[in-house]
């Protein structure tokens, strides 16, 4: 869809060029971060969620249908995160944030991706106003994965038999 609408500005500036000053629109354009991102989005996929290692958060925009899936892969002995990948349903300016999104969080501790902001993500990418909740979207997503990574070791570190005399003693 971007695609075909770039070139329809490109075809509508080569008609306009005999139309008189007065007449002419000043076209919008994204910028070439948004661009880059959408023809190459990086880290398309997903993985196994069931995956103890994986964390999956899911987010969307009910006002504008963006709807994104960003997961990421653990490294359960360092904290650090490995990998990441995404899905997403939406605008150009939301894959790239959720490109852009997965790109940043990868090698870094968990603790320092929950740093990440959004107005990061849109000043990186150069995205106006009206496109801000694209970038609170990838913002948004990354803290579900976080959350949902914390809540699957939380899981596993309570139904392990090991856990449970730790637990007991500190009720005691």
């Amino acid at each position: 869809m971007l695609r075909l609408a770039s070139k329809r500005v490109l075809q509508g500036l080569a008609s306009r060029s005999t139309q008189s000053p007065a007449v002419q629109v000043l076209p919008r354009h994204y910028h070439e971060r948004v661009v880059d991102h959408y023809n190459n989005p990086r880290n398309v996929g997903s993985f196994d969620k069931s995956d103890p290692t994986v964390g999956t958060g899911l987010v969307g925009a009910p006002a504008c249908g963006d709807v994104m899936k960003l997961q990421i892969r653990v490294d359960e002995s360092t904290g650090k995160i490995v990998d990441a990948c995404f899905k997403t349903f939406g605008c150009g300016s939301a894959i790239a944030s959720s490109s852009v999104a997965t790109e940043w969080v990868k090698g870094k501790q968990m603790e320092e991706v929950l740093t990440i902001k959004n107005t990061e993500i849109a000043k990186h990418l150069s995205l106006p106003p009206v496109k801000l909740h694209c970038s609170m979207l990838a913002e948004d997503a990354i803290k579900a994965a976080v959350k949902d990574y914390e809540a699957k070791r939380g899981a596993k570190s309570t139904a392990s038999p090991e856990a449970a005399p730790l637990e007991k003693a500190a009720d005691a």
